[in-house]
């Protein structure tokens, strides 16, 4: 699980790399947050969850806080992180967002992949990029995203993910994640 926790962060570093050329206020699939917002979301996340797998329970590092670079600071959040889950030093992690609680490493190690997933398809579909899954990647991924709750919690405000959307034609992989996770493979920016 760490290995393709490492490729989730790697692909959504490698995504985030692709949109350095890109002006910050560009829209992205999250809605009504631009690219800046975006960024400074996924660092706040992995600031999160490395301090998480650190042992720490400040929830202060979860507030998002505006970056100078947002470029360099999620691409500094994503080593961090990744560092932190090579060799985590608690069986549980706290979590302060919705729901608050703690969690065994392994699946918050979980939580944070498919977030890294769904972002790095955030980001790269806002600047016209693709991404590839690699297979092993992938099949976890679609676990976890399968695994997801639905119900009402994806329409309150601030819902990690919109409710599933039906699948079309013959999905990838990737398209069967997203649409579990609320997001239309189709979207374009306007």
């Amino acid at each position: 699980m760490r290995e393709h926790h490492e490729s989730a962060v790697r692909l959504s570093s490698d995504a985030v790399h692709a949109a350095a050329d890109s002006p910050l206020t560009i829209q992205t699939p999250c809605a009504g947050w631009d690219l800046r917002d975006l960024l400074e979301h996924m660092g706040t996340q992995n600031r999160g969850f490395a301090a998480a797998a650190r042992g720490e329970e400040d929830p202060a590092v979860w507030e998002v806080r505006p970056a100078t670079d947002p470029i360099a600071d999620y691409l500094a959040s994503a080593e961090e992180v990744v560092s932190a889950f090579a060799a985590p030093r608690v069986g549980t992690l706290a979590l302060p967002e919705l729901p608050p609680g703690r969690f065994p490493a392994p699946m918050a190690l979980g939580f944070h992949l498919i977030d890294s997933v769904v972002h790095a398809w955030d980001v790269a579909r806002s600047v016209g990029h693709h991404i590839e899954l690699e297979p092993g990647l992938a099949e976890t991924a679609l676990a976890i995203a399968e695994a997801v709750p639905s119900g009402e919690s994806r329409e309150q405000p601030g819902a990690a993910f919109g409710p599933a959307l039906e699948p079309s034609g013959e999905p990838t992989t990737l398209d069967r994640i997203l649409r579990l996770l609320g997001r239309s493979p189709e979207w374009l920016p306007s």
